[in-house]
């Protein structure tokens, strides 16, 4: 610990960018954390409600079904209902639009985490060249001292140490968030399967009436 607080003392310029971007990994992580949690949803049952409901084209018992799920998932079958209900010649493309929308909501912030993840070793290692320089440069003033050496070349390393566990962190989460980001999209598109099969059924049904009566 005596090492570490020394060599950010010594090191404090190069360190302090690397100690930024430890801060925004973590606050990335909760915010990312606390508004998945706030949005997960197990959709099985309510699929099942969902179809019931547009099986028999009752969209207020849709609309009923949607609001008592909540969060993002809702928001999408709000608005699929809404298609479904305005716009249903070229509904693939309206909720693809919608859709897309979403995802950039569940994706916001990121591309921090992407960022940190391949600029914090580098910080690092900027760092340890740093501190190595002013090492060698205390070794040619002062002479030979094996302590003074040794100090300056373990805080060099601190500093590759730390960005490397930065990023190393930061790209666990990145890819932690967009297997979540997978996860929503296929309920999204789940959920457009859904109103695809009954648009297509209801424009059968219409075929086949039109068909009788014009024989």
């Amino acid at each position: 610990m005596e090492l570490l607080i020394k060599s950010f003392l010594m090191d404090w310029p190069v360190l302090t960018p690397i100690l930024i971007c430890s801060i925004l990994v973590i606050a990335v992580a909760i915010e990312k954390l606390t508004y998945y949690a706030k949005n997960k949803r197990d959709i099985g049952y309510f699929i099942q409600n969902l179809q019931s409901a547009l099986a028999k084209n009752n969209v207020g018992a849709a609309r009923r079904v949607s609001s008592q799920l909540g969060g993002i998932i809702s928001e999408m079958t709000d608005e699929g209902l809404r298609i479904y209900t305005e716009q249903r010649t070229g509904f693939s493309r309206a909720y693809d639009i919608s859709s897309s929308l979403a995802t950039r909501k569940l994706e916001k912030h990121l591309n921090i985490l992407g960022t940190i993840g391949g600029v914090a070793p580098f910080l690092g290692l900027f760092g340890t060249v740093v501190r190595i320089l002013y090492t060698f440069q205390d070794l040619a003033t002062k002479g030979n001292q094996s302590a003074e050496v040794a100090t300056g070349i373990a805080s060099a390393l601190i500093a590759t140490a730390f960005g490397l566990g930065v990023a190393i962190v930061a790209v666990i989460l990145y890819n932690y968030f967009q297997s979540v980001v997978t996860h929503f999209e296929s309920d999204f598109k789940l959920i457009k399967l859904v109103f695809l099969s009954y648009l297509d059924s209801n424009e059968e049904t219409h075929v086949d009436e039109a068909g009788s009566i014009a024989l």
